[in-house]
C-alpha cells in the first residue's frame, strides 16, 4: 500500500474500482499505469520501412508514424534524422504535463550489447553503425538510445504483452527479408555472450541447399525466407517482394493454384524441420510465428505439423502449442517500448523525479 501510495503520488500509476467482480462484498482497488502521462519513444527499422510510437506506460500506443522504404543499406545520419522527426512531431501533440522518460530502437541486425552499435545488418547498414548514438543525438532529450535486435524484442513483447503472456518457456520466429528468433527460457531472454542468440535463421537445415547471404548454404533463412518461397512459386520480378507477395502466394494457395501450394508445401517442410531442432533443444511451451512468418505458417501449418511429428522428440512436443504473433506488426514497437522502460521499472521513482528535474 505504501509503495502504491507512492507511484500515485507521481504519477506514475492511477488506483481504481474494478469494473465487475462478480462477488460480494467491497472490491479492492485496482491499480493501473498512468499510460497517457509517462511515455517512451519506440522505433522499428525494419528492410521495408520505418515506424515510431509514442508508447505509454503499460505497452498503450499513444500515437504513430510509418512510412515505407526502398530496400538497400541506410545512411545512418539520414535514419537517425527521419526517426527524430517522426519522434519531434509527435511530441508537439502531448499535454504539458507528460514526461517521456526513455527512448529504443529495434532493428534487423545484430546488435552488440555492451555498446548497441549494430555490427551487421545486410539489408539495412554496410558497415558497423553506432545508430543510438546518433539517433540520441538528433532526439535531442538527454537521454541514452537502447538499440535491440528485432526479433528478441519482439519475443519480449508478446512474452509481456502478447499470445505469451504467464509462459516461461518460449521461442518467437520472426520474418521479413530473413530469419531471426527469440528464445525466453526460464522467463528471461537468452541474449547471448555479446548479445548476437536467437540467430536462428542462419542454422543449417539443408547442407548443400541454397546460397544464405551470410555466405553458407541451407541456412533456414535460405530455405524458408521470402526469397525461396516466391522464386519457388513462380513470382520472381519487379515489384515482386515484401509482406503483400507473400501474402499473394497464401492466398493464391488457398484458392486452389498448385504452384503456389507446392511452394509453400515446400517451404513449410523446412520451416517445420527448423522448428523441430528448436523444440528438441529449447524444450519451448509455445512457439509464435511473427512478421513474414505468419502467413507462411497459416498457409503451410500441416506440414509443420508433420516435420515435428517426425523430428521432434515426444517428450518435447507433446504439450507444444504453435500460435502466431497476438501483437502482429506492432510485436517490434512494443518490444522496443519494453526496452525503454526496463530501467523506469527498475527504480520508477528516481526516474521519474530526474526526468522532471
Amino acid at each position: 500500500m505504501a509503495l502504491t501510495s507512492d507511484l500515485t503520488a507521481a504519477g506514475l500509476v492511477r488506483e481504481e474500482l474494478p469494473r465487475e467482480t462478480g462477488r460480494a462484498g467491497r472490491p479492492s482497488l485496482v491499480v493501473r499505469p498512468e499510460s497517457s502521462r509517462v511515455y517512451v519513444f519506440a522505433f522499428d527499422v525494419g528492410p521495408d520501412r520505418l515506424a515510431a510510437a509514442r508508447v505509454g506506460l503499460g505497452g498503450a500506443i499513444l500515437d504513430r508514424r510509418e512510412v515505407a522504404r526502398e530496400r538497400g543499406p541506410f545512411v545512418v545520419e539520414e535514419l537517425a534524422a527521419t526517426l527524430a522527426g517522426f519522434a519531434r512531431q509527435m511530441r508537439r501533440k502531448t499535454r504539458q504535463d507528460t514526461v517521456c522518460v526513455g527512448a529504443a530502437a529495434a532493428v534487423s541486425g545484430g546488435v552488440r550489447k555492451s555498446d548497441g552499435v549494430i555490427t551487421f545488418g545486410p539489408n539495412l547498414l554496410s558497415e558497423e553503425a553506432p545508430f543510438g548514438e546518433e539517433l540520441g543525438r538528433r532526439l535531442g532529450l538527454g537521454l541514452p538510445v537502447s538499440v535491440g535486435n528485432d526479433a528478441n524484442l519482439a519475443a519480449l513483447a508478446e512474452h509481456s504483452r502478447g499470445v505469451g503472456v504467464a509462459v516461461r518457456d518460449l521461442i518467437y520466429l520472426h520474418g521479413d527479408v530473413g530469419i531471426g528468433g527469440g528464445i525466453i527460457a526460464g522467463g528471461h531472454l537468452l541474449g547471448g555472450h555479446d548479445g548476437y542468440g536467437g540467430e536462428v535463421g542462419h542454422m543449417i537445415v539443408n547442407p548443400g541447399g541454397r546460397t544464405c547471404g551470410c555466405g553458407s548454404r541451407g541456412c533456414l533463412e535460405a530455405e524458408v525466407g521470402e526469397r525461396a518461397l516466391l522464386e519457388a512459386a513462380g513470382r520472381v520480378g519487379p515489384g515482386q517482394h515484401g509482406r503483400d507477395a507473400v501474402r499473394a502466394v497464401v492466398d493464391a494457395a488457398d484458392r486452389g493454384d498448385i504452384v503456389a501450394q507446392e511452394a509453400l508445401s515446400r517451404v513449410g517442410d523446412w520451416l517445420g524441420l527448423g522448428v523441430a531442432n528448436l523444440v528438441n533443444i529449447f524444450n519451448p511451451e509455445l512457439v509464435i510465428f511473427g512478421g513474414m512468418l505468419r502467413e507462411i505458417y497459416l498457409g503451410s501449418a500441416a506440414q509443420v505439423r508433420s516435420r515435428l511429428a517426425l523430428h521432434a522428440l515426444a517428450p518435447q512436443r507433446e504439450k507444444l502449442r504453435l500460435r502466431t504473433s497476438a501483437l502482429a506488426d506492432d510485436a517490434t514497437l512494443v518490444g522496443a517500448a519494453e526496452l525503454a522502460f526496463a530501467h523506469v521499472l527498475a527504480d520508477p521513482l528516481e526516474v521519474l523525479a530526474r526526468a522532471n528535474g
